[in-house]
Order: structure tokens, then sequence, then C-alpha cells
């Protein structure tokens, strides 16, 4: 069913009519209920044995939708009146309005989604939906956990549990809830946060995920929402979270928390007073090869160190590139910027480094630096910076401060080497700490 949804939506206006033509006046009015037939991938149930089944996904990826559908397919039998296979739900949102509102009255919510003939009675009274068949949901908030103590359940659907004020508690209770029929199941439909208690569901073995991002529900939100908020927070740790749905998760021990990378959106910052831009070369340049990390960025160091402050301008980082190809990207970035020098580190190619430059362009200002302490000795004092508030960036760094996300003081947590840190640290090092060390307050002549 779901390759002929795809066949048919991307087949001409003939073929179309001509599908729909062919179909009963009662598989006519069936289809738009259909859920299958037009569901995305991330939509539809595993197939796997779980307990728990995470939906995460960005704002508009069809979270409820998939939440809502879920629940009819667990309480609907063949026709109206003949039973589901449970006959007891438990929906759960932060408040009861939310949940009201979300997932039983909303434009993606159970009621929207059920066909005339299926459709539940809402029961103000017990906050409860009522199938023809019998079969009921009951409304609870997470605030009001306790109110969770004494029902029992056969399935529950849980929405944005990731930003629940009281999660834990609420999800604690309503485990022992779900203690009817031969296997309680349960779907959590929420944007991820790094909250410990999404972090416990998923990590264990009865849980399976489901992930999408903004985008790949695009055909059903509005073009201008898209636009706006692509515009606005495309590249951002935020939108890696609401938009991507992905797990910004903070590391114990994390030089770069999420706390402190979300005060560096940019400022206004006018006038530079030094722009660099900072190499860091893989040992090879094989396909397997670490990427060359490349950054830029720029400082105000008028007066006192203390006063200074930087802005990071670009992530020009390139992945398996040849020595030549690191070499033409990192210098266009200089002229790009119209930078005041190349920084780049020469432990591993020594003088072949700047060769590689210089066959570019001879006349780059260049600075070779070499790494005497380890990667997080020299990191430390880059990140107190930022604590400071002294480190602006530009939008569009995701991929640069999910790296910065996974330092931490035991070393780096991610796969291969932290390349764009690296690269950004021999950049605030060169422009903020190095001329620091060496500057001498203004004498102050006296006369009389």
């Amino acid at each position: 069913m779901k390759l002929g949804a795809r066949l048919i939506g991307s087949a001409s206006e003939k073929l179309k009519s001509e599908f729909l033509q062919e179909l009963g006046p009662d598989e006519v009015r069936a289809l738009p209920y259909m859920f299958e037939f037009w569901a995305l991938p991330h939509q539809l149930p595993p197939t796997d044995d779980w307990r728990t089944w995470v939906i995460m996904g960005g704002r508009g990826a069809g979270k409820t939708r998939a939440g809502a559908e879920w629940v009819r397919v667990q309480v609907e039998g063949g026709r109206p009146e003949d039973a589901g296979r449970v006959k007891t739900v438990a929906l759960v949102g932060e408040t009861y309005d939310q949940a009201r509102d979300v997932m039983v009255f909303g434009d993606s919510g159970i009621i929207a989604c059920s066909p005339p003939d299926r459709k539940p009675s809402w029961v103000a009274s017990k906050r409860c939906l009522v199938w023809p068949n019998g079969a009921k949901a009951f409304v609870f908030s997470a605030n009001d956990y306790e109110a969770l103590r004494g029902p029992q359940f056969e399935a529950a659907w849980v929405d944005e549990l990731a930003k629940w004020p009281k999660a834990k508690e609420a999800w604690d209770m309503l485990q022992f809830c779900l203690r009817l029929g031969d296997s309680p199941r349960q779907v959590v439909t929420t944007t991820p946060r790094n909250v410990p208690i999404l972090k416990q569901i998923l990590s264990a073995p009865s849980t399976v995920v489901s992930q999408a991002s903004t985008y790949d529900n695009r055909a059903n939100l509005a073009g201008s929402f898209l636009e706006e908020v692509q515009s606005t927070y495309a590249g951002t740790r935020l939108g890696q979270q609401e938009l991507d749905g992905l797990l910004i998760e903070e590391i114990d021990g994390a030089l770069w928390t999420p706390a402190i990378l979300r005060t560096c959106e940019e400022k206004d910052f006018g006038q530079l007073d030094r722009i660099v831009v900072a190499v860091d070369p893989p040992v090879t340049g094989k396909a397997t090869s670490d990427a060359c990390g490349i950054v830029v960025a720029g400082a105000r160091t008028k007066g006192s160190p203390r006063h200074w402050d930087a802005i990071v301008l670009e992530d020009a980082t390139i992945s398996a590139a040849s020595p030549l190809e690191w070499a033409e990207a990192a210098v266009a970035a200089l002229h790009r910027h119209n930078g005041d020098r190349l920084v780049a580190e020469v432990n591993q190619g020594g003088d072949l480094v700047e060769m590689m430059l210089r066959q570019v362009d001879p006349m780059i200002p260049f600075r070779g630096v070499h790494a005497t302490r380890g990667k997080i000795a020299r990191a430390e004092p880059i990140a107190a910076l930022y604590e400071q508030g002294r480190v602006s960036h530009v939008r569009g760094l995701g991929t640069l401060e999910a790296q910065m996300g996974l330092m931490s003081v035991r070393g780096y947590s991610g796969p291969g080497s932290p390349d764009r840190v690296d690269a950004l640290v021999w950049a605030l090092t060169d422009l903020m700490l190095d001329p620091a060390a060496s500057w001498k307050q203004p004498r102050v002549r006296t006369v009389g």
C-alpha cells in the first residue's frame, strides 16, 4: 500500500484520475483514513518485538499524527462495533489541556483522524474518549502524576515527554499502569531534549526508535514556515534539536555544555581588528582520513585583554581532501574573509604544510604552530573564554558545535578526530591567548 501511494503521488494527473475512477464509492470514502497508504516510514510501527516505541522528530515531523493513528489501530476492529486489540488506553500529556487540545481534538489528533463511523465521543466529565465498540482512552496530566496511581491499561500514548517538568515521576507511575493484556505497549512522541528520562527510555532493550526531521514532512507543511525556520535555525544546535529531531547530549565534564553554546549566538560585532584562518591538516589525504579542520575567526582587541572578544565567522572544514584540496580551501577562506593570517598546525606535516599552502598563494601571511600540549589542555583556556561570554558564533555552525559538545576533561567522545575543534582552538589562541600573553600595560607618563 505504501508503495502504491508513492507511485500514485508521483504519477501524472491522468494516471491519478484513472486510479481514483477504478475505486468504488466505499473505497473512495475510506481512502483518506487508510493511514498505511499515506504514512511516511517513521510514522509506521516497527515490526520488532517492543514495549516502547519512541517517535523522535523535529517540529511538524508528523509525530502527533503517528501517535493518534497508532491508538486507532489498537482500539478499532474490522467493523465499527468489533473489538480491537485493546479496550483501555492512557493518553498522557504535560497538562490536561494540552493532552485534550493536541492528542484528542488537535488537527492531527484522534478525533480528526477517525472515520465518521468509528469516531469516538468525548466525555468531558471523565476526560475520556469512548469508541462505538466500547474501547476507552483516558486523558492524564504528567503534572498530576498521582492520578495514574490506581488505573490500569493495555496501551498508552505519551506526548512531548522530553519537556515535562515532572517527567520521571509521571513515567514511573505510568509503567505501573500498563499491566493489562498479553503485551502492553506505549508510544512516545516527542521532540528530543537532553533529559535523563528520555535517555533512560532510549537505552532500554525493549525500546525501538523512529527518527525524523521537520523536512521529512515538508509536503504537509506551509512553505513559508519551512523557509523561515530554515533561514533562522538551520545549522544551529537548536535547529538540530527542534528541526532535525536529534538528541543533543551533554557528556560528563563537557568543556562546552549546551548551556554555554546557547549563549554564543551572534552579536552585533561591527569592525574587527584581526581575522585569522586556522588549519588542522589531516595526516594523509586518503578517503578514510580525518577531515581537514578549517575555521575562520575574528576579534576586537582594543584596550586591555580582559575586554577583548571574538567571533567565529565560518567553519570551512573539508573532508577526505588531498593536500592540495585542503590548501586551496584554506587559502580561499583567507581571501574570502580578507584575513590577516593563516595559522596551521605543523606537527605532522612540518615544512610540507607551509609548502602546500604557498603553492596555492606564495604571498600568504603564514604562521606554523606546534602542539606541545594535549588537545584538552589546549582547549580548556578557550572553553574558559566561552564561559566568560567572550566568544560568539555566526549561524550555521551546528556541526562544529556538535563536535565541541563532545569534548570533555577526559578527552573527545566522538568518532575520529576533533578536527574542527582543533582548528577553532588554534584560531582563538592566535587571536586572543597569544597576544594577551605578550601584552603590556601602556606606560603612563606623569609630568611635574
